[in-house]
């Protein structure tokens, strides 16, 4: 009789690190659709990079948990690329929440993932694609003034949203950039309104092809 393997499988789609040919770059998203949706609709070159993106509906500190599970469960190696993507969620239920958020973060640094973050929500993203934005808004806000700037009503699990804002992505990384200067020292969990999400884009853009 066959001898089963006994190696450990995770829900991780592994490939042959002997015949690795492509860095793994993993994202690890709180929200199920909206962030997925809008990071697989970058153009990278699939024959330099594997990217894997998880939408796991959880909060901070528990996705961060589950970015390390996944990552220490695979085969990574160090040419590979780890992200985190979460909001600032406000709980007044847990008394804990700012400090879950700063926490998570740094939990998430500590453990070789990178943190693209939003204060308060993602669309605050898309938002500085339009303009250059420094007050702090409510989440509906965010999206009647999404709904405004788009000319049609906006829906956080867009498939298009990646296409409807790509000319306008340089502004909103200047934008980005910019924002997070006014803050001195930083402090994610106060710093509202401020993204890091534009890190991230940046790095998915070096590997789409010219």
């Amino acid at each position: 009789m066959k001898k089963k393997s006994s190696s450990r499988r995770t829900n991780i789609d592994y490939y042959n690190r002997k015949v690795k040919t492509r860095r793994w770059f993993l994202i690890v998203c709180e929200g199920e659709k909206t962030e997925p949706n809008y990071f697989r609709s970058f153009p990278v070159d699939t024959k330099v990079i594997k990217l894997d993106i998880k939408g796991e509906g959880k909060n901070t500190k528990s996705l961060v948990e589950k970015a390390i599970e996944l990552k220490n469960d695979s085969e990574s190696d160090e040419t590979d690329r780890f992200w985190c993507v979460f909001d600032r969620d406000k709980n007044p239920k847990n008394p804990n929440d700012s400090q879950n958020f700063n926490s998570a973060i740094t939990m998430a640094r500590n453990n070789g993932i990178d943190v693209a973050y939003s204060n308060d929500a993602f669309e605050l993203w898309y938002l500085l694609h339009f303009h250059f934005y420094n007050t702090g808004i409510s989440r509906q806000d965010y999206q009647n003034m999404l709904t405004k700037l788009l000319g049609h009503e906006y829906k956080k699990n867009s498939e298009t949203i990646y296409e409807e804002l790509k000319d306008k992505q340089q502004d909103a990384i200047k934008h980005a950039k910019r924002l997070l200067q006014e803050y001195e020292p930083p402090n994610p969990e106060t710093d509202n309104p401020s993204t890091t999400v534009h890190f991230l884009v940046e790095e998915l853009n070096s590997f789409i092809p010219d």
